[in-house]
């Protein structure tokens, strides 16, 4: 009986493992590719170096990285290149500048002015130019799409264990179901996983009360908006 009883159990334990490690996964490669500012004299200094590996132009960006749980933000294409200038290094890390804060540059009639937005983006784009750079243009983020299915393939995990799994005896279905799906970074997901555990030995005791989906829905949105503050205040 204890056998038969400990491998549903075992599996559960599989199974959680397996999702606490796709996480990590996801995150480390969330934050190592995501795009941070820097300087116009670092845009130029990793051009000249020979450290761009594939470099954008872009209008502006789209999308906040924490509306979705590792979503990303998009650069947004305008009538002219740039004023952004988003670049990838040899190790995947990804730079951006805003070429339009920067206008003190000389000319030299290489590239075509009024293809540019600004003469900060005229200035960069002479060096591109003159370092042989034509040909990386093209997607700076190209490893971005493990992030995006792991992230699906944790949402169809986590909402079939939900849905058909055992019942979780700390929350309702939809007290989870709205922790996890609102908070960013699938912060709620690990949270499910280490206090709820339906799979657990300790899970299998009854008469509590269960917290219920109005409470996940509200705890999963002020958590959101923490988050989303925080970021703001701090910086990306």
């Amino acid at each position: 009986m204890d056998d038969h009883t400990a491998e549903p159990g075992h599996r559960w334990r599989i199974l959680r493992l397996v999702l606490v490690g796709l996480w990590l996964v996801a995150a480390a490669t969330a934050w190592w590719t995501t795009p941070r500012q820097a300087g116009y004299a670092r845009a130029q200094a990793d051009v000249l170096a020979g450290r761009v590996v594939a470099y954008q132009w872009g209008e502006r960006w789209d999308g906040d990285d924490t509306a979705r749980w590792f979503g990303r933000s998009t650069l947004v294409q305008g009538e002219k290149l740039g004023p952004l200038f988003v670049w990838r290094l040899p190790d995947g890390r990804v730079r951006w500048t805003d070429t339009g804060d920067f206008g003190q540059v000389t000319l030299t009639g290489t590239v075509d002015e009024t293809e540019y937005a600004g003469a900060g983006a005229a200035g960069l784009a002479q060096t591109v130019r003159s370092a042989g750079l034509t040909d990386p243009y093209g997607d700076v983020a190209p490893v971005r799409w493990v992030v995006e299915v792991i992230s699906l393939v944790l949402g169809l995990a986590a909402l079939a264990v939900l849905v058909s799994g055992p019942a979780p005896v700390l929350g309702t279905r939809w007290y989870w179901f709205w922790l996890v799906a609102l908070p960013p970074y699938a912060l709620g997901l690990l949270f499910w996983l280490v206090r709820d555990r339906p799979w657990s030995r300790r899970a299998a005791g009854g008469g509590l009360r269960r917290d219920r989906g109005i409470l996940g829905l509200l705890t999963g949105l002020l958590v959101a908006l923490l988050l989303g503050g925080l970021r703001h205040v701090l910086g990306g």
